[in-house]
This record gives structure tokens, C-alpha cells and sequence, in this order.
């Protein structure tokens, strides 16, 4: 009787199975890994490529409104010029108005009796520190001083009048010059004048000055 001993071989091969799908379960895993790594990577890009996207769309809006802005800057410059115009136009005609009136206001207040020139505080304290022979005199009688003519044109006035003496034509000027509406106050060379009806001599004068309003 022969005997075949079968058991080596059957181990052989259950070893060689094993082996097989050891090797199928390791391709396997790394060809799940891949997907993975794919999967992942692809999610990755995904989300830089939207976020990419919404900037160009931020971008390429902004680009439109600056289009729109740059079409639209003409006449947008335009209309501010109109603007501008209209205000300049109103303003001067509130100046026209207004102005002359104030200045006439405050040369009435120069020349009534016990009252004076609008004076800035400040500057007012500042002379009568430093200089006071620069104020003008409380006390000064304006009845002494007449004006005969007074003429503005393009805010350059002129002041024509007689007076009693120098020192009421330097009172007037001096007023002036503190006064917050004139600037730039020239005396101009005087003369002595006899008044006809009483031979009072009088004194001539003219000055010159610029008002601001």
C-alpha cells in the first residue's frame, strides 16, 4: 500500500492564500489612502478656486464702480463748478447788500458822542498794554467833525470833510484805523478853510481806506 503524506502541501497553500490577500489587502489600503489623498486634495482646491473666484467677482465689481465713477466725473465736476458759481453769485449779492449797510452803520457809530469804533477785545487790550497813545479818546466831541462826502467803489472808500482842527481829523483817523471795517487808512494832505458865514477857520480833509464786509 503507498501512503501520500498531502498535509505539507495543503499548509503551502493556505500560506500562499494568506499572502495573497495580505498583499490585496495592503494594495487596497493604499489605493484608499490615494482616494483619499485625491478626495482631500481636490476639496482643498475646490474651496481656493471659490475663494478665487469671489475675489474676482469683489474685484471686478469694484472695477465696474469705478467705471461708473470715471464716466459719471465729468459731470459731477460740472455740476460742483454750477454749485460753486450759484454760492459765489449769493454771496456776493448778500455781500452788496448787507455790506455797505454795515459800514455806514459803523461810521455813524465812530461819530456819535460818547461811543466809538467795534474794536476786537483782544486787540483793544493788547493796545492799551503796549500803546496806548494808539486808542482813540472816549471823551473826543465828533460834533467837531463833519463829513461833506463819502464814496465806496469795489470797497475802496474815500472820505472827504472839514474839521475844527488837526487833532479832530487825527481822532477820526485813528478811529478808523481801530475800526474792525476799515483797513489801510491814508490821510491825505489837509488845508485850512474859513467857513463863510461866521469866518470860523476849518480844517480840510480827505482820507483814503479799503473796507472789508
Amino acid at each position: 500500500m503507498i501512503r501520500i503524506n498531502l498535509l505539507p502541501r495543503k499548509r503551502r497553500s493556505e500560506q500562499k492564500t494568506a499572502a495573497s490577500q495580505g498583499w490585496l489587502i495592503a494594495v487596497m489600503l493604499v489605493l484608499l489612502a490615494e482616494v483619499s489623498g485625491l478626495f482631500a486634495w481636490h476639496s482643498y482646491t475646490e474651496s481656493k478656486l471659490t475663494d478665487q473666484r469671489r475675489r474676482n467677482a469683489e474685484v471686478s465689481a469694484q472695477i465696474e464702480q469705478s467705471k461708473k465713477l470715471v464716466q459719471n466725473h465729468a459731470d459731477v465736476k460740472r455740476k460742483l463748478a454750477e454749485l460753486r458759481a450759484k454760492e459765489e453769485a449769493i454771496a456776493a449779492l448778500q455781500s452788496a447788500r448787507t455790506g455797505p449797510t454795515s459800514v455806514l452803520l459803523e461810521l455813524a457809530r465812530i461819530l456819535t458822542p460818547g461811543r466809538g469804533p467795534t474794536v476786537d477785545p483782544a486787540k483793544l487790550e493788547e493796545l492799551r498794554r503796549d500803546n496806548p497813545l494808539a486808542l482813540f479818546s472816549p471823551s473826543w466831541d465828533a460834533r467837531r467833525l463833519w463829513i461833506t462826502k463819502f464814496d465806496e467803489q469795489n470797497r475802496q472808500v474815500q472820505i472827504m470833510g472839514m474839521a475844527r482842527d488837526g487833532e479832530d481829523v487825527s481822532e477820526f483817523a485813528r478811529r478808523l484805523s481801530l475800526s474792525g471795517y476799515f483797513m489801510d487808512v491814508r490821510l491825505m494832505p489837509g488845508k485850512r478853510a474859513a467857513e463863510k458865514a461866521g469866518e470860523l477857520e476849518l480844517v480840510d480833509f480827505e482820507l483814503q481806506s479799503k473796507v472789508r464786509y
